[in-house]
C-alpha cells in the first residue's frame, strides 16, 4: 500500500490509481478522469457524489462478477432460447420449458434430463438455462460427458482426483451434454455415479441424453451401478422428452437450397 500523504498537495492520477486499486474501487480507477468531468460539470455536493460513487461500483462490481460465472460456466457459442423454433419438433413440452427459466429447480435443488435425438435443441435450452443461471448469482459449468469423465479418469492419485471431482461438484448447476453418444467402460460408471451420488440433494444437474434410461445399460456396458445411479440422478428431477428429426440437418438442407449451384466451366 502507498504511503499516506499529509494532504497539502493534491495527488496525480499516478498516485490515485494504486490507492483506488487497493480499495477495490475499480469503477473509479478505469474512468476517474470522466468521472470527475462530470461530477465537476454538474457541481455535485460532497453527498451526491458519494452516493453516485457507490452505485457506480456497485454495478461494476455486479459486471464483473457476472463476467466471471460466465468464464467459469464455458458455455460456448450457442443459439438464443428466443431463437428456438418451437414447430419443428413434433413432440417439445413448451410450457415445461419455458417454467424451468424461472430456475425454481436449482433452489430446490433438483436435476433437469432432456431426452431425444440429436439435433432437437437439447443443449441449446440447456446452455440457456446455465447462462440464465449465472446472471441471476449462481455458479454454472457446461461440460460434455466425455470430456469430464476423461479428465476425472485420467488422474493419477487420489489427491489429484479429488481435486478435479470438487471441480465438477462445486458449481450450483451442472450441465453434462450428451450422456449416451458414446459407450465407457464400468470405471466410467463409477466416476459418473460418484459425480451425481455427490450432488445429490445438494446441487442441480442437467443432463441431456439421446437415449431412454432403459438403454443406458449399452452406455455403461456390464457396469453394475446404472439402475442406482439413474435412481439418484431421477429422484429429484423432471424429465423433458423431445421428439423429431433433427434441426441441424433440417437447416443444412435448406442452406443448400438456397446456395446457388456452380457455374460449370467451359470446356476447351
Amino acid at each position: 500500500m502507498p504511503p499516506l500523504r499529509d494532504g497539502s498537495m493534491p495527488m496525480t492520477n499516478d498516485e490515485l490509481l494504486p490507492r483506488l486499486m487497493n480499495l477495490k474501487l475499480l469503477y473509479l480507477a478505469e474512468h476517474l478522469n470522466d468521472f470527475v468531468g462530470r461530477e465537476t460539470k454538474k457541481r455535485s455536493s460532497a453527498q451526491e457524489i458519494i452516493e453516485h460513487l457507490v452505485e457506480l461500483e456497485i454495478e461494476e462490481n455486479n459486471r464483473r462478477m457476472v463476467a466471471s460465472r460466465l468464464r467459469f460456466a464455458k458455455l460456448g457459442k450457442y443459439k438464443a432460447y428466443a431463437d428456438y423454433d418451437w414447430n419443428w419438433p413434433t413432440e417439445v413440452p413448451r410450457e415445461a420449458i419455458e417454467q424451468l427459466f424461472s430456475l425454481a429447480f436449482v433452489n430446490e435443488p433438483a436435476n433437469i434430463i432432456f431426452v431425444g435425438t440429436a439435433g432437437l435443441g437439447k443443449t441449446m435450452m440447456a446452455k440457456n438455462l446455465a447462462y440464465t443461471a449465472a446472471l441471476q448469482g449462481h455458479s454454472a459449468l457446461f461440460v460434455e460427458a466425455a470430456e469430464m469423465l476423461t479428465d476425472l479418469g485420467g488422474q493419477e492419485t487420489p489427491r489429484t482426483f479429488k481435486t478435479r471431482l470438487n471441480h465438477y461438484l462445486r458449481p450450483k448447476l451442472l450441465v453434462l451434454d450428451e450422456v449416451g453418444y458414446l459407450s465407457y467402460s464400468s470405471k466410467s460408471a463409477d466416476i459418473l455415479f460418484q459425480v451425481i451420488s455427490q450432488r445429490y440433494e445438494k446441487t442441480s444437474t442437467i443432463v441431456t441424453t439421446n437415449k431412454a434410461f432403459k438403454d443406458w445399460g449399452t452406455i455403461f456396458p456390464g457396469a453394475g451401478c446404472v439402475s442406482v445411479l439413474i435412481d439418484r440422478l431421477t429422484h429429484h428431477a423432471e424429465i423433458i422428452q423431445v421428439s423429431g428429426k433433427s434441426y441441424r440437418l433440417h437447416e443444412s438442407e435448406n442452406r443448400k437450397q438456397q446456395t446457388p449451384p456452380k457455374p460449370r466451366s467451359k470446356e476447351k
